[in-house]
């Protein structure tokens, strides 16, 4: 922007102080004006930086408190499983009728990424947030998420698979749930940890989540209907299963 300021002609034609101080008032209001337009602009920028951060960190928050719902879920069903194991251990007689419960508990996690790739994939997106303590806690929660999924969830499953437990009491016996619940635990603190930092370090309560969850929620109001049908169909389609199961078990093949 150029401004020019031009002399009144009063004070070129040398009319003495009267017109000097014309100038003078002139130059002032137009460096106000001036400082009133670029100040403008910079408030402007900063409060649109300011909501853009809030934003992001509300959509990284979200993104993490139902990651961590997910795995405080699937470390509950652990310990389920536990439960079931001993109580079978103890009278086997209950192995027929529990047989089918290991497969049912089985911690299974999909987290979604969107979010995670939006936030590792520029670095825009870092300096946007403007927090190197949170972004390091965010980095490692995101880790530990993956890692929770790959050596409890994605092993159990694999060993499960193996020991075929629905076939073999021994099977259901030697599956190590005692030890997938304590690594479990280990990385289920490590995540609350990480995420009461996060929440700490960038000023968000849980009212704060449960306002964005609700304004998240309002805009995809199909999506819970649609995850409550799915559960059932699921539930319905295991329910055929055992059935069919025990159903083959009482043709006699010969």
């Amino acid at each position: 922007m150029i401004i020019k300021l031009h002399t009144p002609k009063s004070l070129r034609a040398g009319s003495g102080i009267s017109s000097l101080k014309q100038f003078v008032l002139s130059l002032i209001a137009t460096s106000i004006s001036i400082a009133l337009t670029f100040g403008t602009a910079g408030v402007l920028d900063h409060n649109k930086k300011q909501k853009e951060k809030r934003q992001m960190v509300m959509m990284i928050m979200y993104d993490l408190h139902n990651s961590l719902k997910m795995v405080e879920q699937a470390d509950s069903m652990i310990r389920k499983s536990i439960d079931v194991q001993l109580a079978i251990a103890e009278d086997t007689s209950l192995y027929k009728e529990m047989r089918f419960s290991i497969s049912l508990l089985l911690p299974k996690i999909d987290f979604t990424v969107a979010t995670e790739h939006i936030f590792s994939s520029s670095i825009e997106t870092i300096n946007t947030l403007g927090n190197v303590l949170f972004t390091e806690d965010v980095a490692e929660f995101y880790l530990k998420r993956q890692q929770y999924k790959t050596e409890v969830c994605d092993s159990l499953l694999k060993e499960v698979s193996r020991e075929t437990p629905s076939s073999r009491l021994k099977g259901l016996l030697d599956i190590d749930f005692y030890v997938y619940s304590w690594i479990s635990e280990e990385f289920l603190t490590d995540m609350q940890r990480l995420f009461a930092e996060c929440k700490q370090l960038m000023d968000v309560t849980d009212k704060d989540l449960e306002k964005y969850k609700k304004k998240r929620e309002s805009l995809e109001p199909a999506l819970p209907q649609t995850a409550e049908k799915r559960d059932s169909i699921i539930n319905e389609i295991t329910s055929l299963q055992q059935r069919l199961l025990k159903a083959k078990e009482k043709i006699n093949w010969e």
